[in-house]
C-alpha cells in the first residue's frame, strides 16, 4: 500500500493540503499545532477542543484554524 493512499485532499485556512488524517485531532498534530491552543471549524461548523479527537475528517473539507499566541 503506497503512504499518498490514505492522503485526504483538505482546504486549511483556504489552502488545499494533503494530508493523513483521519481526525482533526490528527489533523493538528500534523501540522504541529497544539489543540489547546486553536479554534477550528470544519466546514462552517464550530469544533470545541474537547471534540477535537472524534471529529472525523473527510476527502474535501474544509477547515479554518485560528491559533492563540501569547505575549507579554
Amino acid at each position: 500500500m503506497h503512504g499518498s493512499d490514505n492522503e485526504l485532499r483538505l482546504i486549511v485556512n483556504g489552502q488545499e493540503q494533503r494530508i493523513a488524517a483521519s481526525t482533526l485531532e490528527e489533523l493538528l498534530s500534523r501540522l504541529g499545532i497544539a489543540g489547546n491552543a486553536v479554534v477550528a471549524e470544519l466546514n462552517a461548523v464550530f469544533v470545541s477542543p474537547e471534540n477535537f479527537s472524534s471529529a472525523s475528517l473527510a476527502d474535501g473539507d474544509r477547515i479554518e484554524l485560528v491559533r492563540f499566541v501569547g505575549g507579554g
